[in-house]
């Protein structure tokens, strides 16, 4: 049985979120809001929880592409291999926001994202999954539990999700009602950007 836990967006209850970090640290499984579709995450150090996140998603981990959801760029070298300041200039301009960002990995990533040529990095403009990954001290995981047969409620509703998820993961946040559009995914570990994805952020910063 999932804990669930309501969380406010605007002001997210420190106490909360300590149950939360609680949980990721034990190497639990969350469901937790975003400024786009709710995610399915973990913490990015622990290979057991990143392993049940693959076999739920039904693929192998080394093949998996999760996204890393960050608190701001401050950390973004653990991750990435030096940018340019015309990149950097585009992060700094869309996040945080309804983005996922393609960028080189860096030879420092955890073990199982070792092989990883690139990372998707995701700072959500959501005080809730900020504020998780900013008392963890390091990324979570995301990856997102909408599928596209799926009723829409199921992906939206935090009661209905925590219905549907309540045997597969530790714990479930309502943070309100999500959004049906994933974010905008963009390349940008090659010369020119590229639109792997058009969601709900807009094209206009480049």
């Amino acid at each position: 049985m999932a804990e669930f836990i309501k969380i406010y967006e605007e002001n997210p209850n420190a106490k909360e979120i300590k149950k939360v970090i609680k949980v990721l640290k034990a190497g639990g499984l969350i469901i937790y809001p975003t400024d786009t579709v709710y995610g399915l995450g973990c913490d990015i150090n622990n290979i057991k929880a990143l392993e049940r996140v693959a076999q739920i998603k039904g693929v192998k981990l080394d093949k998996a592409n999760f996204s890393f959801i960050c608190h701001d760029l401050s950390n973004l070298s653990d991750y990435v291999k030096q940018i340019d300041t015309a990149t950097f200039k585009i992060l700094k301009r869309a996040l945080p926001g309804p983005y996922t960002f393609i960028l080189p990995g860096a030879k420092t990533l955890p073990h199982p994202f070792k092989k990883k040529k690139t990372v998707g990095i995701r700072v959500p403009n959501n005080n809730i999954a900020l504020e998780i990954v900013r008392q963890l001290g390091r990324p979570i995981i995301s990856t997102s539990i909408r599928d596209e047969d799926e009723i829409i409620e199921y992906t939206t509703d935090p009661e209905l999700i925590l219905e549907k998820w309540d045997n597969l993961v530790d714990l479930v946040i309502d943070g309100g009602y999500g959004d049906n559009l994933a974010s905008t995914i963009i390349d940008l570990s090659e010369e020119q950007p590229i639109i792997v994805r058009e969601g709900k952020g807009s094209l206009e910063i480049f």
